[in-house]
């Protein structure tokens, strides 16, 4: 999975250069060039992406797809795009895009790199003709690190197929590193046994059962070698052959219980089952909830039997029938718990990571439950992961879904809101255009200029006064008056006072007149700021005038939209609800299966058991028979080999 999630990294970096690009590209043909970013849609999809957020990603692309955002990144866009429906599962999307972008224009390590994990993904998800189809799309050989697992991969796809002469006929001529060898041998010996053909395997699995394991990988594979051998041996009648493969396998494996109940049973075949009963003892202190173990229960009472302890086997069937009758009770109890729908709660509920989107998640933890010991088993089976994986991934878009639906709630908020303000503000935005306000501004302007430009030329300093100035100015004018009309005064004290006056008045022209020029340029400099003023004013009026016509007609394309939204959503959810439903029973139809098939198997060996105590009794309780007649000649009595009672 760490490959895959390598690939989409792979594929989005190639997603950043384009067809064009690719094609262009000389210098490093297995190496995808950079790409300047042109559209800023784009750039939020990336952003999205490389925050973690798939989901959003794959959603904001999708829309600035349907609204044309991205124009000049379209065909990177479509390539993420299949790398991302790739990443969250959905294998038929990101195969018909892939089909349709990777072509010869990529180059080529991509592009057979693209289709190999493409190929892993309809593997794992169970579509083993397009895992076929895809892997057929790889040109040549890929890297020495990939070749060995796609021939590996190849190979399991024709066995899944039940196609064992070509994955034979295929393995049997390529060679390649030790451990993908040691792989193809084990899958070479399985198909040679699956056609009887077990002379031809014993050899090939002998060979991967006996090799040297540097680690707990190759050790598991050896085991499961032997054990394969074993019982292919036992199946044809060689216990001797079987018991040799068999003794191969580790007592601390994950194949040791099966391989003690094949060993034992090889023994049994040989007539020795005081040998028998060293493995199958061993095997009878393990966990019942094994079907070896459970099958142990009966084969050591069994061996007694064989060995005409029947005190001891008569106990063991006793236990074992207890065993299986208290286990069969509580596998009723984890039924019920989980056809009161408790199931996927419990197995997500207490995962941290179950909301994590995406093909890589897996539960690899179970949950404090009645039912959880029982499915251990069904947690390594692939239909139950993918199941499991549909439901989380069908609850973590309804949780999408909410979000959306509760965002639609707040547009149409906003857009009553926005029906309100424009109400309220309506009447004075009318009044407010009606009263022409730029015409009078620029009238109002324009007597400013013609005032300015007649200071100016009369040189009436006094108008560009401070109000101080302009007081004191009035007061000398009025004081010129006053003297010039004044009658009934003394000549000498009239003239006195007019020149004090013109004093006064000249001593105030003089500081009116000296900052003339610089106020004249201050009020100009003045009105050039006035008229960016009034400029953008017009500027915004014309835009409200524009508003003032279009925004009835936008609110009503929202409403519409929104209300298209919701309706698209309510019935997403109802289809999503139904799905889930559908997914849960699934399920839970695949738990209680497996559940109720442990139950079933308890049940018939607990009638074996039944039986074979029943025939103990009956034995026990029949008369003896008739003393044979004595030989001519006395004879040491025979060793039957019983044990002792």
């Amino acid at each position: 999975m760490r490959r895959l999630e390598a690939l989409i990294l792979l594929l989005f970096s190639g997603a950043l250069a384009g067809p064009a690009a690719w094609a262009a590209h000389k210098a490093a043909p297995d190496s995808l060039p950079k790409q300047r970013v042109q559209d800023l849609h784009y750039g939020d999809v990336l952003f999205r992406f490389y925050s973690g957020d798939t989901w959003g990603a794959l959603t904001a692309l999708e829309a600035y797809e349907h609204w044309q955002r991205m124009p000049h990144n379209e065909a990177d866009a479509e390539l993420l795009a299949g790398s991302l429906y790739l990443t969250l599962g959905m294998h038929n999307e990101a195969g018909r895009r892939f089909a349709s972008l990777l072509t010869d224009k990529v180059p080529a390590v991509i592009r057979n790199r693209a289709w190999f994990y493409l190929a892993k993904v309809w593997y794992a998800r169970g579509y083993f003709d397009r895992s076929e189809e895809s892997l057929s799309h790889i040109s040549g050989e890929l890297a020495p690190e990939l070749e060995a697992e796609r021939q590996h991969l190849l190979v399991n796809v024709l066995m899944r197929q039940q196609r064992f002469d070509e994955a034979a006929a295929r393995l049997a001529h390529w060679q390649g590193p030790p451990d993908w060898m040691a792989y193809a041998r084990f899958n070479l010996g399985v198909a040679l046994v699956r056609q009887n053909r077990l002379a031809e395997a014993d050899p090939v699995l002998t060979q991967v059962g006996t090799m040297d394991t540097p680690g707990s990988e190759m050790a598991a594979l050896r085991d499961k070698a032997n054990l394969a051998l074993g019982y292919a041996w036992l199946q044809a009648n060689n216990p001797t052959a079987a018991r040799a493969a068999l003794e191969r396998v580790r007592l601390s494996g994950p194949y040791s219980t099966r391989a003690l109940l094949g060993m034992g049973w090889a023994e049994a075949a040989l007539g020795r089952y005081r040998e028998a009963l060293t493995p199958w003892t061993e095997l009878h202190g393990r966990n019942l909830l094994d079907a070896a173990v459970q099958e142990s229960y009966l084969a050591v009472p069994y061996a007694y039997g064989k060995l005409n302890a029947n005190a001891q086997a008569a106990e063991f069937y006793e236990s074992a029938i207890k065993s299986f009758d208290n286990e069969a009770q509580q596998i009723d109890t984890a039924v019920t718990r989980i056809g009161e729908g408790h199931l996927t709660d419990d197995l997500l509920g207490t995962d941290p990571q179950a909301d994590q989107q995406g093909w890589f998640w897996q539960l690899k933890q179970l949950p404090d439950a009645p039912q959880s010991r029982y499915l251990y088993s069904l947690l390594a089976d692939n239909d139950f992961q993918e199941g499991l994986k549909n439901y989380r991934d069908l609850g973590y878009l309804a949780g999408t879904l909410k979000g959306w639906d509760d965002s639609m709630d707040a547009f149409r908020a906003m857009i009553d809101t926005r029906e309100r303000a424009q109400a309220e503000r309506l009447p004075r935005a009318d009044a407010l255009l009606a009263s022409n306000a730029p015409a009078k501004l620029l009238a109002a302007r324009a007597a400013v200029d013609s005032r300015l430009t007649a200071i100016e030329t009369g040189a009436d300093v006094a108008a560009l006064g401070t109000a101080e100035e302009r007081t004191q100015w009035a007061k000398v004018r009025a004081l010129e008056t006053a003297l010039a009309e004044a009658t009934g005064m003394d000549a000498d004290e009239q003239q006195t006072d007019r020149e004090k006056l013109r004093l006064m008045k000249g001593v105030l022209y003089w500081k009116l007149d000296s900052q003339f020029k610089e106020r004249s340029y201050a009020e100009r400099r003045e009105l050039r700021a006035l008229d960016a003023l009034l400029n953008e004013a017009q500027n915004r009026w014309v835009r409200v005038q524009r508003a003032r016509s279009s925004v009835p007609t936008n609110t009503g394309d929202f409403e519409a939209r929104i209300a298209a939204l919701a309706a698209r959503i309510a019935q997403l959810k109802d289809r999503l609800a139904q799905s889930a439903q559908q997914q849960n029973q699934y399920l839970e139809q695949l738990a209680s299966n497996a559940l109720l098939e442990q139950k079933d198997r308890l049940a018939a060996y607990e009638v074996q058991a039944r039986f074979a105590l029943a025939d103990i009794y009956d034995r026990a309780s029949a008369p003896p028979p008739a003393p044979a007649p004595a030989p001519a000649s006395p004879a040491a009595p025979a060793d039957n080999g019983a044990m002792p009672q």
